[in-house]
């Protein structure tokens, strides 16, 4: 059970991000490093939700 939570947490983690660049982006003076930063985290964040659901 304890997996399944940090899964939770971790796609939360990812939905925000996404609305986060998301938002970044509809601005017209959007920082590209920032987006680049928060795209990198979201790829961790991808990647450990795959190997956590492969596991569980």
């Amino acid at each position: 059970m304890a997996i399944q939570g940090h899964i939770n947490h971790l796609s939360n983690q990812h939905k925000k991000i996404e609305d986060i660049i998301d938002h970044e982006m509809s601005n017209p003076d959007w920082d590209e490093l920032r987006v680049l930063a928060l795209k990198k985290q979201k790829l961790r964040i991808k990647d450990e939700l795959e190997r956590l659901r492969a596991v569980n």
